[in-house]
Parts: C-alpha cells; structure tokens; sequence
C-alpha cells in the first residue's frame, strides 16, 4: 500500500519545482482551485466529498491524497466518504453503459 503522506510530500515537492519554473500555471491552478470556495454555496467538506469522488474517477492519486485529508480536515466521516466513492463508483458504471450503447450503435442495425 501507498504511504500517502510521504506522496503528499513528495508531490508537493515536485510541484513547487513546477511552480519555479511556471509560476502562471500554478497560479491559475490556484484560481481554479480556490473559486468554489468564494461562493459559499457549498460548504468545506461537501467541496472535499466532491472532489474525492471526482478524484476516484479521473484516476488521480494526487488528487486523492489531498482530497482526502482536506476532507478528514473538515470532519468528514468514514460513511459519508463511502457514500461519495458509491456516487463515483455509480458514474463511472453509468459512463460504461452509455458508451456500451455507443458499441451497438457503431454496430448497426
């Protein structure tokens, strides 16, 4: 298994040399990333939850190992991350299907 806090580090590590050598990029990573939260429509761990679920279905381990902490940071549960990796896990077996149907329509009649 993944020591995911020496990930954390070492990813940050290396996006601090990113951030050296590209300071926009990061900075417009930042905006991005700091948007939702000046809304206020959406609370801390509710943002969090999302972004694990989106973290689950992109395939980022980056953004798993931040979005997880972020969300135990503001309190979320064992239960309610499950419940957000059931909503992941849902969509991508939806994705499945729908492009399934693709199949069989690029099958022809």
């Amino acid at each position: 298994m993944l020591n995911w806090n020496e990930y954390r580090n070492e990813l940050s590590t290396r996006i601090g040399e990113i951030a050296k050598l590209s300071p926009d990029t990061l900075a417009g990573y930042k905006a991005l990333s700091g948007a939702g939260a000046k809304t206020g429509h959406l609370d801390a761990k509710t943002r969090e939850l999302i972004a694990l679920a989106v973290a689950v279905t992109t395939r980022c381990d980056g953004c798993i190992a931040v979005h997880t902490a972020e969300a135990a940071k503001h309190g979320a549960t064992r239960e309610e991350v499950a419940e957000a990796l059931g909503v992941a896990i849902a969509l991508n077996a939806g994705a499945a299907l729908v492009y399934s149907a693709r199949v069989m329509d690029a099958l022809g009649e």
